[in-house]
Parts: C-alpha cells; sequence; structure tokens
C-alpha cells in the first residue's frame, strides 16, 4: 500500500487525514460516562427525590412550552433509555442516532427544572450536540465492523478522521477550563480566596491534611494555583513536551477536588475522561505498544495512511460546515462573557451565571419568606417556600433571583385559581462568600407582575458591597 506523505504544515490544515483512535476513544468514554450517570441517578434514588416528588418545577425561559414533566413511569422510561442511548454510544452501535437520541433524552430531563442545574450537565449536552455532527464511530464499533464486511471506500477510510473533528472535541472540554480560568480572576476568588476558605474548614477533620486545610494560606495557594491550573492546563497539553506532565497533574488536580468537594459529583472523573483527547489522535495504539513493550517500532497499523486520496478544497459542504463552526464558536464565547453585559455583580445578581463556566466561585445561602396581598380586600398573609417547594428547592430558590421570581408567581397562580388577585412581594435576604446577609429583592416589588426573562432583574438591589 503506496504512503501518502502529508504536505508541509499539515497539522495546521483542518481537513488532513488523522487517525480515528482517539476520537473512538472520546466515543466510548462518553458512552460509558452516560451510562454510569443513569444508572448512579437510578441506584441513588434521585430519579425520584429530583424529578417525580416535586409537585412544582422551575422551567427554563423559553423553554415551559416545549419541556413538560411526563408522568412517574415516564421519568423512569427517560431514564433507562438514556442509558441504552449511551451504551449504543459506547458500542458504535447506530452511533448517530444513539448520540441524537442522548442528546434529545438527557437535554429534555436537565431542562425540566432549574433546580438540578450543574455545569457538567451543561458539558454534556454540548458534546453530545456536537458529537451528532462527528464521525466518531469509525473505530472500535459495531458501525465500523457493519462497515468492513460491507467493504468498498467507506469502509476503507473509516479509520481517519478529518483533524478538525479533533480539534472541535479538544475545543469544546478546553472551553471548561480557559473560561473557568477567566471566571476565577476575581477579587473574592484571588484577594480573598473566597469561598474556598469557607469549604476548606469545612474538611478540617480529614485525616493527616484536616488541619492544614483551616489555615488561610492553603485557602490562598489552592486558589491562585487553581486559577493559574485552568488558565495554562489547555496550553501544556497542547504541547507534546508539557503534555504528560500536564495530563497527570490534571489528573490529581480533578481526584484532589473530587475528595474534597465530593459535591461536584461526576464532574472530575467526566475532564479526566475526555480530556485524553488532547493526546495524538493514536494515542490507543501507542499505549498499547508500550504495554506490550514494543516501543522500539511502529506497527503497521499506526503508520498507515490512508488508501484514498484527500483533497484541502474547500467544497460546498465544507463551507458551509466551516460557517456554522464559527457561528458556534463565538456563540461559545459570548455565552460564558456575557454577564459583563449585564449591571452589577453576577456573584450577586447572577445574571448570566448560567451557562458560564462559573465553576465553584460563590458560596451563596439565603431566606426568603414572601407577603401575599389581596388586591381587591387589602388583606395581607405570609407564604412560606417550603410550603410549595420540595427541601432542596427552597433551599436553591432562595438565593436565585429568577427562581425567587418563579416561587412569587407560583404563589399568586395558586390564589388565582381560588378566584383571588394577589401581589406578592418578597423578603429575601442572601449571603455571598461568607459577607454578612444583606437584603436581596426590593421589598415593595410586586413579582408577581414582573414577567421573566433574560433582561436584567431591576427588582434586585445592588450588591451590598458596591
Amino acid at each position: 500500500m503506496q504512503t501518502l506523505a502529508p504536505p508541509p504544515f499539515a497539522a495546521l490544515r483542518p481537513f488532513r487525514p488523522v487517525r480515528a483512535e482517539s476520537a473512538a476513544a472520546f466515543r466510548i468514554a462518553f458512552g460509558l460516562l452516560g451510562l454510569a450517570a443513569a444508572v448512579r441517578f437510578a441506584a441513588n434514588g434521585w430519579i425520584g427525590d429530583l424529578y417525580i416528588e416535586p409537585a412544582r418545577r422551575f422551567a427554563y425561559s423559553g423553554f415551559w412550552w416545549v419541556v413538560k414533566p411526563p408522568p412517574e413511569w415516564g421519568i423512569y422510561a427517560l431514564f433507562a433509555l438514556i442509558g441504552i442511548a449511551a451504551a449504543c454510544v459506547a458500542m458504535g452501535l447506530l452511533y448517530r442516532a444513539a448520540i441524537a437520541a442522548f442528546f434529545a433524552l438527557f437535554t429534555y430531563v436537565e431542562l425540566i427544572d432549574k433546580t438540578t442545574y450543574l455545569n457538567h450537565y451543561y458539558l454534556v449536552s454540548l458534546l453530545a450536540a456536537l458529537m451528532m455532527f462527528l464521525p466518531l464511530d469509525g473505530l472500535a464499533s459495531a458501525d465500523a465492523a457493519i462497515a468492513r464486511r460491507r467493504g468498498g471506500r467507506r469502509g476503507a477510510s473509516r479509520g481517519f478522521v478529518s483533524a478538525w473533528t479533533v480539534w472541535a472535541l479538544r475545543a469544546q472540554v478546553g472551553a471548561v477550563y480557559v473560561f473557568g480560568g477567566i471566571a476565577k480572576l476575581d477579587s473574592d476568588w484571588l484577594l480573598n480566596a473566597q469561598p474556598l476558605r469557607i469549604w476548606l474548614r469545612h474538611s478540617a477533620d480529614l485525616p493527616l491534611i484536616g488541619p492544614a486545610l483551616s489555615e488561610t494560606w492553603v485557602a490562598y495557594a489552592m486558589s491562585w494555583g487553581g486559577a493559574a491550573f485552568d488558565l495554562s492546563i489547555v496550553g501544556f497539553l497542547l504541547w507534546s513536551r508539557s503534555r504528560p506532565f500536564a495530563y497527570a497533574a490534571l489528573v490529581a488536580f480533578h481526584l484532589a477536588t473530587w475528595a474534597l468537594f465530593p459535591a461536584i459529583g461526576m464532574f472530575p472523573f467526566i475532564m479526566i475522561c475526555l480530556s485524553t483527547i488532547f493526546f495524538p489522535p493514536d494515542w490507543p495504539s501507542a499505549l498499547w505498544r508500550r504495554v506490550r513493550r514494543r516501543t522500539a517500532a511502529k506497527s503497521e497499523s499506526a503508520r498507515a495512511s490512508p488508501s484514498w486520496s484527500w483533497s484541502e478544497r474547500l467544497t460546498a459542504r465544507r463551507k458551509i460546515g466551516l460557517a456554522v463552526a464559527i457561528i458556534v464558536a463565538l456563540a461559545q464565547i459570548a455565552v460564558p462573557l456575557r454577564h459583563f453585559a449585564y449591571p452589577g455583580d453576577a456573584r450577586w445578581n447572577e445574571d448570566g451565571a448560567r451557562f458560564s463556566w462559573r465553576v465553584m466561585l460563590t458560596e451563596r445561602t439565603g431566606h426568603v419568606r414572601f407577603r401575599a396581598r389581596d388586591a381587591a380586600t387589602g388583606e395581607e398573609w405570609l407564604e412560606y417556600p417550603d410550603d410549595y417547594l420540595t427541601p432542596l428547592q427552597a433551599e436553591r430558590m432562595a438565593h436565585q433571583p429568577d427562581m425567587i421570581l418563579a416561587t412569587a408567581r407560583m404563589i399568586a397562580e395558586r390564589w388565582r385559581g381560588e378566584g383571588r388577585a394577589v401581589e406578592v412581594r418578597a423578603d429575601a435576604f442572601v449571603t455571598v462568600n461568607g459577607r454578612r446577609a444583606a437584603r436581596f429583592v426590593d421589598p415593595d416589588a410586586d413579582l408577581a407582575s414582573v414577567r421573566p426573562g433574560i433582561l436584567p432583574k431591576r427588582w434586585v438591589l445592588d450588591a451590598p458591597w458596591r
């Protein structure tokens, strides 16, 4: 078989063919992580606690008319289908249909209630959406086995992908670190070592390292170290000479955060597994050769070039793909930075905070009660969140302005169903990163008359530290 030498500067050319091994490994890891997540939810009873027990839910703006919570059996069916779809993705069985189903089902479940929002759920949805357009089933998959049986050009070319496929996955994973690092360029994080000073003291009873975690200098060291890690790790992973050390540091970093902050769930393992996409495209076979002590020579399969000619010509299809990629990239930049377009401090008002990779930046607690007033009779009475929400919903709602607004509208809707038009006001107090609790919401604002949306929340008071 004739070997085709790549042209000069081929590494900069997005349509050059590269081995599909790292892409296949990414697909397998993603599918297994998705399957593990579905099993984990079922095993821990979270399906019932989070998606069945709540009588009311906090819908996302723009999705309330699309996402309707199914009945109890439907919730369990959704998670079962998520697990099946994830398993099919890992196996590469009907890959395109499986990843599309996984994206639709997983995203649907997460849109049911804001209470369950976590940054890595958002990452999983973004990756699944991206993977729908990437040929990640070329190796180690049932689809590849079927293609080999059928033969022909398509079967012969499945061991390779265009370089842009690998770079697209790298960009999506890398965005978490880059924007997470930018978000940490914050006075609370760098100058006050908050919220780590609060959280680390909660781990002071750990053996051996516990006493050190209560030291202020440790919190500062970890704050600065965390910011430096997020801002630099992508660059070190991309540089071949530093990559082994960078990945070792990445694994140690995420295992440490998982041990200290178990509430972050599967996020450390997601990043550990999926960051392997920064390795060379043939890293699985290279690792296998090393395991088998064949480090002196590369195997023919690793050296092989595609047996078909390839072109860098910008076809109409590629132009469309490039335009879409540019639009997606701009959105991926704008969404994490959109909080700069809002007035006030995002640490306080939460405007633009979700979907922005602002990971572990704030420790927020709140307390809220509502005052209802019958507009016709003038009668007033108190309303308490526990009468409407689960304990978890009430805890999250107490310091999230859009959820406070949604609860006020729940109260108004409840009384509207009994034929009474009521005004609803909130006495809400929030503390951020250990500061003294301060009034959060304008106590004179009738929240029942406020329409939810993405515009600045004028009824949220200014941050007390401004």
